[in-house]
This record gives structure tokens, sequence and C-alpha cells, in this order.
């Protein structure tokens, strides 16, 4: 299982209007393109479970496009991926298959023809927030997640290949992260995959590839390497004239991955234990955590800050956009509704105003820059990316925090969706909208109650109220688009933050603690049927004013066979 950090929950920044369905959907085709040897120049999408139903409202379309033609998850040409296949002679196909028994809700299965004439299949699963993977190559089973560089390697399950690969690269100073081999029969074909700490040279590839045992080799680049604010290596960081400070600065490998093993927090008990034993934050806690995990993989160790400052800019971005200069939305369902909000909250009698005010209109914002595709910060999911940022936000225009408080907000935040993740889910098609703006706002909470001088134990008490007052909401998208009633979802996760964060303040405890709270959240989640877990064929998005104004949708006309 992928060790998660800060970046898994702060993150992906990317283009709207899903994390699953679109940036975690582009990085499955980025994946599949990366293994070819050559350019593809036909593809088909076969989408399956939440996919079939939502893919165009969600622009799954174009982020499989995307990802096919190269692009990372934050590039604005996203928007127009279809032309863009068009004009680079790439022919596609998207094939919803509604009825069909599959492992995971969000699944695609990529058949892609090169120039070569090679053809490749793939199937892919985005598991949520904007991480993915690759289940199936050519027929056989195997587990990619573009974490790593990865050596894909087909050849004769024979005695010896295997060594005399790992040989090769350490010949050539290529350090093996991880090693596994999948086949169906033993003596058949398999496929080994070796992720490794560095890129992989060309020269080491034609060396394998003459090995008599191997049909194929494939080299997948790290998926991470396109992000825009890829970590820095302390070696890079010293060559930009940037020094590492801080905790950690001196860590080893070695003795990096020893102390993560005692700040690799399974649950709240386990983090709340740490935070009173060391008198230390809850956003101390996890950024010395995030330090170890860098150092263990050999980045600058106080590059989180870094990281959590740029998300802080786009996020601000998010909203400033949407209020000064509102774009249409991709289905035409919202638009403009964030400004008429602040307009109402400076008029004669508001309802709502001050912190509650700024966070409802700041989480409206968010949801219009998604669903217009502009470009936001999962948090811990685009769909659920505007209640952190509203409740941040609010308290630094109200409160003139800094923007090292801000900082120290927003990984106290990741820790508490990080703890969510790891027991649970964030993904709404598969534990409903509870599973995202639910987890926004519980993190929202968390983090709003250390920036006014919170315990850590309130933190966690204010996170589990904020998910119990959303426990069983259920994600319902009208036309399948990242619209209605996600942007008011948001504005309502932004205020039930507040609401919980007031409670905890107030010294008033949740009765049922927060690793229970988490754990009856996601029961409740998985036992809600397909149709209101990010479907578009239950709840809101089933009653007949939905299903007219999906007809009249802007962008799809009666999106995925309605």
């Amino acid at each position: 299982m992928k060790t998660l950090g800060i970046r898994d929950i702060i993150g992906p920044i990317m283009i709207g209007p899903s994390s699953s369905h679109t940036a975690g959907a582009l990085r499955i085709a980025l994946m599949t393109r990366n293994l070819l040897s050559a350019p593809p120049v036909q593809v088909e999408f076969k989408l399956y479970g939440s996919f079939a139903h939502t893919y165009h409202g969600h622009g799954t379309d174009r982020a499989l496009l995307a990802g096919m033609l190269g692009f990372p998850a934050e590039d604005v040409r996203i928007r127009d991926s279809f032309a863009l296949a068009q004009k680079a002679h790439l022919a596609f196909e998207f094939v919803p298959v509604e009825e069909a028994q599959i492992d995971h809700p969000n699944t695609v299965d990529i058949t892609v023809v090169d120039v070569q004439g090679a053809t490749t299949t793939v199937r892919g699963e985005s598991i949520g927030g904007g991480a993915a993977h690759l289940t199936r190559l050519n027929g056989i089973s195997v587990e990619l997640n573009g974490e790593y560089h990865s050596l894909v390697v087909k050849h004769q399950d024979v005695k010896g290949a295997l060594a005399d690969i790992a040989t090769a690269l350490k010949r050539h100073d290529v350090n093996i992260a991880t090693t596994r081999v999948f086949r169906e029969r033993r003596g058949d074909v398999a496929y080994t995959v070796m992720e490794t700490d560095e890129a992989i040279p060309e020269l080491l590839i034609e060396e394998i590839r003459a090995h008599k045992a191997v049909h194929t080799v494939s080299m997948l680049k790290s998926d991470r390497s396109h992000d825009e604010f890829a970590p820095h290596t302390t070696a890079e960081m010293k060559a930009m004239g940037l020094t590492p400070t801080g905790f950690g600065v001196d860590l080893t490998v070695e003795s990096a991955t020893a102390l993560f093993e005692q700040l690799d927090f399974a649950t709240g008990a386990e983090l709340l234990a740490f935070c009173e034993k060391e008198q230390m934050s809850i956003s101390d806690a996890i950024c010395r955590r995030e330090r170890c995990l860098l150092a263990m993989n050999e980045f600058a160790v106080d590059d989180t800050h870094r990281y959590l400052d740029e998300a802080l800019v786009v996020m601000r971005n998010s909203i400033d956009g949407a209020l000064h200069d509102p774009k249409p939305s991709m289905g035409g369902l919202i638009g403009g509704e964030a400004q008429a909000l602040g307009r109402y909250e400076v008029s004669e009698n508001p309802l709502c105003t001050g912190l509650l005010g700024r966070a409802i209109t700041y989480g409206m914002a968010v949801l219009e820059t998604n669903a217009s595709m502009g470009k936001i910060v999962a948090a811990p999911t685009a769909g659920s990316a505007g209640v952190v940022p509203a409740v941040l936000y609010a308290l630094a225009d109200e409160l003139g925090l800094s923007a090292e408080q801000l900082n120290r907000g927003l990984a106290n935040a990741a820790a508490i969706g990080m703890l969510v993740a790891r027991v649970s889910t964030v993904s709404g098609a598969e534990g409903g909208c509870q599973a995202e703006v639910g987890t926004a706002s519980a993190m929202a909470a968390s983090a709003a109650v250390e920036l006014m001088g919170g315990t850590p134990k309130q933190c966690l008490d204010a996170a589990a109220t904020a998910l119990s007052g959303l426990m069983g909401l259920v994600c319902d998208p009208i036309g399948g688009l990242v619209e209605a009633p996600c942007q008011k979802r948001n504005a309502t996760g932004a205020a039930n933050a507040f609401v919980a964060a007031q409670m905890a303040l107030a010294g008033i405890p949740s009765l049922v603690n927060f690793d229970e709270t988490v754990w009856a959240t996601d029961t409740v989640g998985r036992s809600l049927p397909f149709e209101l877990r990010e479907s578009a064929l239950g709840g809101l998005a089933a009653t007949p004013t939905a299903r007219v104004l999906c007809a009249d949708c802007a962008d799809c006309a009666g999106c995925a066979g309605r």
C-alpha cells in the first residue's frame, strides 16, 4: 500500500472539475502513454461504473485524451484536448459500459495502437483524490501507480531472467525501490515491474532488451515528474542557491526511515498521543513526519512548506478569480453565485457576515473555478476543493493571519485528511459526498481550531463533530456535473466546519472519538447504493427538474445516455 504524504491530501494542483474523474483519469492515460514505445495513433476508452455514467460531465473524456497526449493534470490544454487530439491525428472513441461487474467504480479499459502498429491494452482505476493505478497490462494482472520510475519488462518466466535484469541495473548504478513479478502460469509470459529511484538510461533499456528471455521493455517515467511544483532534492535546492533548514536537515535515508516508523500515525489516537507527549501541535507533528518521508526519498526536508505556500496561492486565486471575473461552467448550471453572495454580504441587511459570510462566499467561488475547468487544489478532492480554502481565507481576511499561520493551518488539515484516507475513502464514487465534503469539513474544522489556539484533542474533536454533521451525505451530481449540488455543499461544508470548531473550542467534546467516527462514516458510505455514489442516477440527480436541466445542459446535452 502506498504511503500517503501531504501532497496526496492537499493536491494535486489540477484543472477541474473532479480529482477522481479528471485528474485520476488523466493519470491512467498518462501512465499508458508512458508505456508506449512510439506515439499513439488510435485509442479506445471503455468506461465502467461511475465513469460510464458521468464521464462527459466530469471532463473524464477530455482528461483521458489529455493524458494520452502527454499533458499533466494542471495543464490548461486539457479543456481543448478533443481538438488537439484531432490535430495530432489521434483517432479516439469512448464506449460507456454501464452494466458490468467491476472491482472499482472508476474503471477504464484502454486499447491503444501506436504508430508502429503495436497494440497495448491496460485497465486502470482512479482511486480518489487524483490517485490512480493500472491493474492489468496486456491481459496480465499488474500493479503500477506511476509514483516511481518503473521498468516494465515482458519476458519468459525462466530461471535467471530476474537476476540478470537486477544485475544490469546495478551495473548502471540504478537503485531498485521495489520489485514485483506478475504472471498467469509458471513458465509462461511474465511481467517484471521494478520501481527505481532514478530514471533508467536508454543504454540500460537496450541492454535488457537484448536478453534472450526478454520480449519487450518499457520505461514508465514517474508522472510526478510532470508536477508543476515537484519536490526538490537537497542537491537541486543547493543548485538553486537555497539551503535546506529545519528539523531533519541532516537526516540520512537510513535514520529518516527509522524515525518515520515512530511518526507514521495510523490513527487519531496515535497522533494525539505523540502530540501530547512531545507538547507539539498537529501541524508540527505532521510536518515532522513529512520531512522524514521526504528524506527517505532523498528530497529536501523543508520542501513541504514551499509546496503548501504554492498551494495556498492557487487556492487564493481560485477564490478571487470567480469573485472578480466569473467564467461559465462546463454545463452551464452555475456561474456568478459567489459574486452575488459577495454583493449581498455588503448590502444593508445581510443575514450572515464576517467569518461565516466570507466562508460561504469563498467556498462557492472555488467550485465555480473548478466547474469552469480552472486551476484548483484538490483538498482532499476537486469536488470538495472549496471547503478548506474557504475556512482558511475567511479566517485570514477577518483576523489578519500571516502566510506562516495559513501554512500551519493547511498542514493541520492535511493530517486529518490523511488519517481519514488511511482507513476509509475520500472518493465520492466509493463513499458518497460525506467522503469528500465531509472529510474536507473535518480538515477545515481541525485547522480552524489550531489557528485559534486550540489543543490537538480539540482539533480531533472538531474533526469528529464535522464528520458526524455530514454523515450519510450522498453524491448525486445533477447531469453528472461537478456543479450542483456540489457548489452549495462546499459552502455548507465550510459552515459546518465553523460550527464544529466553535463547539470544540468551547470545550464541548465529540462523544464518539475521531477514529470511531471515521469508521462509522466509512461503514455508512460503503453501504450507500451505487445510485447515490457519484453515478448521477439517484438523489437530486434523479428528480424531474434535474433531468430537464441535464437535457438542456450547455455542454453535454443529455450526458451519458440519459
